[in-house]
Order: C-alpha cells, then structure tokens, then sequence
C-alpha cells in the first residue's frame, strides 16, 4: 500500500470487417497498462467462434507476436488489464472472463467492485452455482447469464442485472453478435465511446486507449446507460439513467488516469494542474523550487508553480524500466527500491528550500523515502504537498484502501505526519478544492475514501483482502 492501485482497465472493438482486431485490442491495453499490471486477457469473436488468450504478466509480456498472430481475426473483440482488489492475483482471475450457455456464449470484462457481491456470490452458491474464481467479476456473469437465459437479448439481460447489482462497474461485453457496455447508476469508474476512420467503434475505460487505436472519442458512456453496438448500428439504453446520484472516483483525476485522457469532459491534465494550484492557494510557502514526484505528481507541481511563481524544476529523474510491478524479495532489496526507481537531480535541489509536490500520502513510507533522497541531495527544506485529501477511509468501489490500520493519516496528525515524513511542512488538498477540479457542470465526486461520505448502502460490505484466496494452477491456457 506504498500507493494506492485501481483495479482494472477495459476495452472493446466492433469493426464492420473481419480483421486483426486482437492487434488493436492489443494497442488499447497497452495505453491502459497503468491501470492494471497484474494480468491482462484478449477475447476475439470470429463469427460467433470465441478464441481467448489471458495469463498474469504484463501485455507486451503476455501478448507476444506468436500469441497476437494465433488469435486470428474477427469481427469483435474485448480486453481487460487487471489489478486486483477482490480476489488474488492468481491467473484465474485474469480477465476477461468467458461464459458459455444454451443462447450461446459471453465474454465480460469489468473494471470496479461490487458492494453486494458477497451476499450475491452466497445466494447463487445456494442454488448450486459453482465459481471458478474468487473476482466479483464472476458473480456479474452468473447474474447476466441468468437473465439472458430468460430474455430475447443479452442488452435485456444487462440492464436486469443492473437492478441487482450494486457499487462501481463499467462493463464491456461481447456476445456471438453485440459488443455492449455499461456504466453504473453512479459513474464511479469512467468509459468512454470512440470511433473507428473505418465505422467501428471502440468502448474503453479511458480515451487515451481509443487515441492508442487511431480512434476519435465520441463521448463518455453516461452513468447507468448500456450502449449496444451490432449489424443496426449503435444504440442506447438509458433506462438506469437518473437513478442515483452521481459520484465518480475522483482520484481517477488525481492519479488513476493518464494526464493525456479526458473524462467526463474533463481533461485529466488540467483537473491536476488546477489541484496545484489550489494547494498553492492554501500553502503559499517561501521557496526556491518546485518539483515533482514522477509521474502522476509532475502536473500539480507546474499548477503549483504558475500559482505561486516559483520557478518549476525536474527534480528527480525516473528509471523508465521499472514500474510499478518492480518485485522486491526481500526488505532491504524494498527499502533501496525508491532510489532504483528515482534518483534526485543534485543541481536542480542543492541548497534550495524545495516544495515537493505528490499525488498522494498513503502509509508515508515511500513519501519519507523521498524526502530523505532530497535531502541527501543537499536541499535546504523539503516541504511536501499532497495534491490528495487526507486518506482516512476505506474504498467499497475498486481502490485498495480496504482498512485505515494502515493509513498514516487515520494515526497522526499534519504536524507527526511532517515530523515522521522529514519534511519542514506538510500540506493536503482540501476536500472542498478537490470537488472542484474539474469544470464539468454536471460533474460530482465520490470523495468518501476521504470525507467518509459514502453515496451508497455499505453497511453489508465486509472488509476486503486481495490476499484472502490463495489459488494454486498451471500456466498457459
């Protein structure tokens, strides 16, 4: 929990064409890597004939060229990079997961978590439903199935479940003949709609994706709509439409998503350059430098900086080659891991009273690793900002804050925190500026990991362990 991890990313292709369309899947999820680094899986539908490849690993690393090439072409086709939040990381709960039934077959892909899926997961058990998994991505299969296999479509058995189902989902689905998507009543987590120069369409989690495909982005899927693709084109359900409050993520704008992406109508980018500046609002601090913790803390460090009008500076240089994957085996090898995946740049911080500005402040343990790296470095004063609220609560919707034992924060106050982090000062974005990041009129944030306002029921949700199942197979499909 050195930072915080969303669980997955999804994408799907519709061409009017039979082509490679594992190849542009392939693409997508590559641009959606930062979502989801511990699986990854691609389901091509030729003619109704279903052919999936998924495994744990990275996609570069999971698709080779050999494995792209024995997918072969189709029409369709769904994708999903995962992290796990529900479940563990074994490679049974890669996605997307593949259903098969009497009006025929399902591949789903789902990015969030449900709040109600323990009691779901317990109600289809005691009518003798068998689970290969341990993801709540399952229970949302079983619970479509079951529909589709009294209803004329797979559409109609979508938006049955979505009056079962609750909490965070964003849902591509592909059957022998559709491609649909859904987006829950809330829009805790995004999907967007784009199209292809060729008149396909592409759904994802992100428009970055659709950019990666060569794609132009039409819109954001609204919340609680189900957007059907097929041989009549593309159509849209808005039944669920209206049925609650609006309440997506906002640490997608703060840190989940590619600063290159737009969300909502929002662009990520400006939402953290406004972040910034807000902190400068609330901390005007007498300094020489700004930096920023690479990646995901370099815009709110430049609003910083235009803010206030202290010079920005690249403060630390990143070893591209190590994400957040990087494997450390032992507790030494852990504590050396900060300044193998960073290194301060001496000149730009030596003798200067430095503002460091980072997404957020989970444990603290990897921000007092950062701020010791700048001060061997030889800076005068490190004063940290958090372009993030305080973290004092868990997430029911997809985030891996499943308890506040952790949470440093929920234990010490700004000044300990400071004291503990060895900075001069600490700052946190306020809950009141972070709802205001984006401009969006129609935009409202879920914020209850920090305010502890949850917009749904969660008193049934139990306590969440990734690590709770421990699942033993083979490799390879």
């Amino acid at each position: 929990m050195s930072k915080i991890h969303e669980e997955c990313g999804v994408m799907g292709i519709w061409s009017p064409r039979n082509e490679n369309v594992a190849r542009k899947v392939y693409y997508g999820l590559y641009a959606l890597q930062h979502r989801g680094q511990e699986s990854c899986g691609i389901v091509v539908n030729d003619d109704g004939l279903f052919n999936s490849y998924r495994d744990a690993g990275l996609v570069n690393d999971v698709f080779t060229p050999r494995v792209l090439k024995s997918r072969g072409t189709g029409t369709m086709a769904v994708g999903h990079v995962r992290y796990g939040t529900t479940g563990n990381d074994a490679r049974v709960n890669a996605q997307p997961i593949v259903v098969n039934h009497v009006k025929g077959r399902m591949a789903l892909a789902h990015n969030g978590n449900l709040t109600n899926s323990a009691q779901l997961r317990e109600n289809l058990e005691l009518e003798g439903s068998i689970f290969h998994t341990t993801s709540d991505t399952e229970v949302i299969s079983y619970i479509i199935t079951k529909h589709r296999l009294v209803t004329g479509s797979i559409e109609q058995a979508v938006s049955a479940a979505m009056d079962t189902i609750k909490g965070a989902y964003s849902l591509v689905i592909m059957s022998p003949s559709k491609l649909i998507c859904a987006r829950d009543p809330h829009g805790f987590r995004p999907l967007c709609i784009g199209e292809l120069p060729d008149g396909g369409y592409v759904f994802a989690s992100e428009s970055c994706a659709i950019d990666a495909v060569g794609g132009k982005l039409l819109r954001d899927v609204e919340p609680g709509e189900i957007v059907v693709v097929g041989k009549d084109g593309l159509k849209s359900d808005k039944t669920h439409c209206g049925t609650a409050k609006k309440s997506m993520c906002v640490f997608e704008f703060i840190y989940f998503a590619r600063p290159d992406s737009v969300m909502d109508g929002c662009s990520v980018h400006e939402a953290r350059l406004k972040a910034g500046a807000y902190l400068a609002k609330q901390y005007p601090i007498d300094a020489d430098v700004v930096i920023g913790v690479p990646d995901s803390g370099i815009d709110a460090a430049i609003g910083y900086s235009k803010e206030s009008g202290i010079p920005y500076e690249m403060g630390f240089i990143k070893n591209k080659y190590i994400g957040r994957t990087f494997i450390s085996p032992d507790q030494k090898s852990r504590d050396e891991g900060v300044r193998i995946k960073l290194n301060p740049i001496i000149s730009a911080v030596k003798g200067k009273r430095v503002i460091l500005v980072d997404d957020s402040i989970v444990r603290g343990t990897t921000s007092g690793k950062i701020v010791k790296l700048l001060r061997d470095a030889g800076a005068k004063e490190v004063h940290m900002m958090s372009s993030a609220p305080r973290f004092l609560n868990p997430c029911y919707y997809g985030t891996d804050i499943d308890s506040r034992e952790n949470l440093i924060a929920c234990h010490h106050t700004v000044e300990e925190t400071a004291e503990i982090l060895g900075a001069d000062s600490l700052g946190y974005l306020s809950v009141e500026n972070v709802r205001k990041i984006a401009d969006a009129s129609c935009m409202e944030f879920c914020t209850a990991c920090f305010s502890g306002d949850y917009p749904t029921e969660i008193s049934g949700c139990i306590k969440k362990n990734k690590f709770e199942y421990k699942i033993s197979e083979n490799k390879g499909e």
